[in-house]
């Protein structure tokens, strides 16, 4: 049973009988009144548990947009239903205006909208769904709630796609300045040409030969795609917030913008995310369609508050790539790097690939390392200083080993990333 604001009126309204009339007579007759009205109407109300509920599919979005729940309501009582319905997501989802005024008639159906503004990534629950059906007077009523799963799933923002623009301009202009038709070795056929002196015969096309009449060889075109593996850590370092969000957002971030960079540029992108085990792996996945599957699969990824799991990074680099490879490792450059092992994987993988290791930094450092005004603040100055030397003198180890490094703020670091693939891809060293 629930009651209405008009049933707690209806016994303050009570108040003038009873100090008119003093008494507990008049005070039991009007409890007596009130008890009547209030069991009158709750049996005159529909019954809540004869309406079918069912909810619409959501699609999922990104972080920063709208999204909106829709209920199909369908009343199979033989009363009308008059009330309210709430449908209660989690506090995350940004559910406003869950609470739905309701009059359904027997046998109709009736769809209200709860619209959500999520304020984080990830897969958004919804709790369960309350009808509460009054009676004709609107005292009373009943109420029920019943569990309808609901899930809301919201992709990373990728607000570092603004970047994208300018670096394919920086890559086409790399694209004009080589190369790409030759005579020789090469695995991607160009076009036919007629033979001259000195060709190699095996290049011969002998059905365009037959078919021209004249002796036609074929070019070539020299593989131009590189193979990129972004290993993301989950571990406890990519929990500490910078700013306003996990270290590990500003990875997710980074992981896109090269993986948008590298698929137009014709780059095959894999990607891992794992700390002590494997929790997401886009591999395999078309150029057109990698960029959703891989929103998609980083969606639900969230920090664990675990080691990192270094020799097994290492173990799934040497088990997907077989050829030299840019791969690309999204942690977080700091003093237990050395002995969690980051540095001597980094050492091996660099024997056969190209290592670049990106961090997000901490934009609170440079503002506790510049407070002087009391000994506190001295202390917290001298700690964040001895962090960032730490942390650059790790950076150099990682560099002697034959990685490159690529620490920024959390805004800044996937530009930054995109940038060093770039002048890798320049230098021939991809």
């Amino acid at each position: 049973m629930a009651i209405t604001g008009r049933a707690v009126a209806l016994a303050a309204l009570g108040m003038v009988p009873v100090l008119l009339v003093p008494s507990y007579a008049t005070v039991g007759t009007w409890v007596v009144l009130w008890l009547l009205v209030v069991a009158v109407d709750v049996a005159l109300s529909a019954s809540p548990r004869d309406v079918e509920v069912a909810r619409g599919p959501i699609p999922a979005v990104r972080l920063t947009e709208a999204a909106s729940s829709t209920l199909t309501l369908v009343n199979d009582g033989r009363r009308r239903l008059r009330g309210v319905v709430r449908d209660a997501w989690q506090p995350t989802a940004g559910a406003t205006g869950n609470r739905h005024p309701l009059d359904v008639r027997p046998g109709e159906a009736r769809r209200v909208t709860t619209r959500l503004r999520p304020v984080r990534r990830g897969d958004l629950l919804a709790d369960r769904v309350t009808i509460r059906a009054v009676g004709p007077l609107g005292v009373a009523g009943r109420q029920a709630s019943r569990p309808l799963p609901g899930l809301l799933r919201v992709l990373p923002e990728f607000a570092s796609r603004r970047h994208l623009p300018s670096r394919l301009a920086r890559l086409r202009e790399m694209d004009g300045r080589s190369a790409v038709n030759v005579r020789g070795p090469g695995t991607e056929f160009d076009s036919l040409r007629e033979y001259v002196l000195g060709d190699d015969v095996r290049a011969i096309d002998w059905r365009a030969t037959a078919r021209r009449q004249e002796m036609v060889v074929r070019t070539w075109r020299p593989e131009r795609d590189r193979r990129v593996l972004v290993v993301l850590d989950t571990s406890r370092l990519s929990a500490a917030r910078l700013g306003d969000a996990p270290r590990l957002d500003a990875g997710i971030e980074a992981a896109l913008l090269l993986t948008a960079l590298a698929t137009r540029a014709g780059d095959r992108v894999e990607l891992v995310a794992v700390d002590q085990a494997v929790r997401a792996r886009v591999s395999g996945t078309h150029a057109a369609t990698v960029m959703s599957t891989m929103a998609a699969s980083l969606a639900p990824v969230h920090p664990r508050l675990v080691e990192p799991s270094w020799p097994l990074v290492a173990q799934l680099v040497r088990d997907r790539l077989s050829q030299r490879a840019l791969v690309v490792l999204v942690t977080a450059v700091e003093s237990s790097a050395i002995d969690s092992g980051l540095v001597q994987v980094a050492a091996a993988l660099a024997a056969d690939h190209q290592v670049v290791v990106a961090s997000a930094t901490d934009p609170e450092n440079a503002r506790l390392r510049a407070a002087r005004a009391t000994s506190a603040d001295l202390f917290d100055a001298a700690a964040a200083e001895r962090a960032d030397l730490e942390r650059r003198g790790v950076a150099v180890e990682l560099r002697r080993v034959g990685a490159e490094v690529v620490e920024r703020l959390p805004a800044d670091l996937a530009p930054a990333l995109a940038d060093t693939y770039l002048a890798l891809k320049a230098a021939g060293r991809l």
